[in-house]
């Protein structure tokens, strides 16, 4: 089993910029990928950014180039830096371990709310 514990969300103002941070504890050596998910009201959870064990990122379009998304594996810990926030990006982010293989197996933390006020 793996437990996710994120934190830094908040309200912020259009332009500025927050800190997420997720630990991770438990089987964590059975982790091959990190990630951030969010979920808006009355949308479904999408994808924001995931990190694999060797640091190879990707990003969805629409946090491309504002959002940074790193991993210090000693720590278990996987950080999410957002930039030039936007109202839109306002969400219960949520994230993410993913195990591969035969026992496959996704983990998710309990979410942190991001306000973005215009």
């Amino acid at each position: 089993q793996v437990q996710l514990v994120e934190s830094g969300g908040g309200l912020v103002q259009a332009g500025g910029s927050l800190r997420l941070s997720c630990a991770a504890s438990g089987s964590t050596f059975s982790i091959n990928v990190m990630g951030w998910y969010r979920q808006a009201p009355g949308k479904q959870r999408e994808l924001a950014a995931t990190i694999d064990r060797i640091g190879s990122s990707n990003y969805a379009d629409s946090v491309q180039g504002r959002f940074t998304i790193s991993r210090d594996n000693a720590k278990n810990t996987v950080y999410l830096q957002m930039n030039s926030l936007k109202p839109e990006d306002t969400a219960v982010y949520y994230c993410n371990a993913a195990r591969y293989g035969i026992n496959g197996k996704d983990y998710w933390g309990q979410g942190t709310q991001v306000t973005v006020s215009s």
